[in-house]
Parts: structure tokens; C-alpha cells; sequence
């Protein structure tokens, strides 16, 4: 049954709300202040990106499950907290020339956030089923600048490389040294590294054959699969 128009009317302004709301009370107080990137966040429909099932979280302070598995959060099959997602590209200052490789691509929400700010992205996700999802959402939202492959970022070789810009979209317990050959000159990874009950965000930058590291905040954040993990004392 078709809705009367202005019911059609109320629940876009109501979406249009929620969509403020989220960027001025959740991403913004997160020192989110990149002009492109706050513009993204308007014109990239996270609604669009999220399961039919759970649109009420769309905008919400929360990690929202891709799939119907009571555990896919705790796998990483998540999309995370609008503010980290904001905030982890905002610290990375990405400018449009730049080639981004983004790690966990889920329903590729990042991924079109990414989109806008570079020049290419290539984003990578395990899951077959959710690289399927993230390919159909990038189609509907125009965003022809995205190349979605399925590998293991932990462990596949990239031939698209090397980039500029790297980026983990979940938790690793170590930072994952062999990413950093596949960086430019001048460019930077970044990931949530570490254990709970305390992770930090970590940005590497490479700099005249050398690197250089900043841990600017902390947070934690669902694992990404297969990375590996830190020694383990035993006795």
C-alpha cells in the first residue's frame, strides 16, 4: 500500500533529523572537523548501508550486526559507531589524489565515505556474502570510484598498490608490519590495535625509508579475521 504523501514527508524529515543529529551530537564532539569528510557524512546515505532489519540503529551511537548470526558483532560483521568510522578517516587526512586501501569493507559504508575523498579505493572483505552486500550498496549510492575484492587483507597479495592511504576497519591485537611495504611514500595506516579492556587507534606514516607512530586515542572495537595474534606468556 502506497503511503499518503505527507507520511512520505514526515519520515524523510525524520530520517533527515537523525542524520544531523548523528553528525553534530555524535561525530563532531569526537573532534570529526574535516569539512569534506562532514559533507560526506550528509550526502552519503548510512541508512542505505545498513540491513533492512536493523534501520533503526542506522544512526544510533551503536555497532549495528550485517547478518542474523547472534555472534556477528563479535566476528566483526559490524558496521562500527559513526564516530569512529568519522574519526578514523578524519585522522588520516585524505586528500583527493590519494589511492586508499581500506581493510573490512562490510556493507561498505567507509568505503563510500572513502569514496568521496579520494582519488580511488580499494577495500577489501572475507566474507563473501558481505562483499556481495557492499558492492550492491556502492552501486545504488554511485559510488564508480570503489573496486570491492574478496581476500584477506591479513594475508592477499595487493597488485593494486602500493597506496597512499591504509586503513584497518576493525580491531588487530599487533599492528600488521607487512602492510607497511605496500604504503607511498609520505602515506599512512592506521589501525585499532591491541586488547581489551584497552585498544588505541595508531597512525604509522612513512617518511624517507623511515616510520614514525602516534596513538592520539583509545577505544575497542570488534576483531578484524585474520590477523595475527600477540605471544601469549606461558609457564
Amino acid at each position: 500500500m502506497n503511503l499518503p504523501l505527507n507520511s512520505l514527508l514526515d519520515r524523510q524529515d525524520a530520517t533527515e533529523n537523525a542524520r544531523y543529529n548523528m553528525v553534530h551530537q555524535q561525530v563532531r564532539p569526537w573532534n570529526v572537523s574535516a569539512e569534506r569528510l562532514l559533507e560526506a557524512l550528509y550526502t552519503v546515505r548510512r541508512e542505505d548501508f545498513t540491513p533492512p532489519a536493523q534501520y533503526s540503529l542506522a544512526f544510533m551511537d551503536v555497532e549495528v550486526p550485517l547478518n542474523d548470526d547472534v555472534n556477528a558483532i563479535e566476528n566483526g560483521e559490524c558496521m562500527l559507531q559513526p564516530r569512529v568510522e568519522a574519526r578514523m578517516i578524519n585522522d588520516l587526512d585524505i586528500q583527493p589524489t590519494d589511492r586508499v586501501l581500506e581493510i573490512g569493507t562490510g556493507s561498505g559504508y567507509s568505503a563510500a565515505l572513502l569514496s568521496k575523498l579520494a582519488q580511488d579505493v580499494v577495500t577489501l572483505e572475507i566474507n563473501p556474502e558481505l562483499a556481495d552486500m557492499a558492492r550492491e550498496n556502492l552501486a545504488d549510492a554511485d559510488c564508480t570510484n570503489v573496486n570491492v575484492r574478496v581476500a584477506d587483507g591479513s594475508k592477499d597479495t595487493l597488485p593494486e598498490g602500493p597506496f597512499d592511504v591504509i586503513l584497518l576497519s576493525g580491531s588487530v591485537e599487533v599492528l600488521p608490519q607487512a602492510l607497511l611495504s605496500h604504503l607511498k611514500e609520505g602515506g599512512r595506516l592506521a589501525a585499532i590495535v591491541g586488547q581489551k579492556p584497552m585498544m588505541r587507534f595508531t597512525i604509522v606514516t612513512k617518511q624517507n625509508g623511515q616510520t614514525t607512530t602516534k596513538t592520539p586515542w583509545d577505544l575497542v572495537v570488534p576483531r578484524l579475521q585474520g590477523f595475527a595474534t600477540a605471544p601469549r606468556f606461558t609457564f
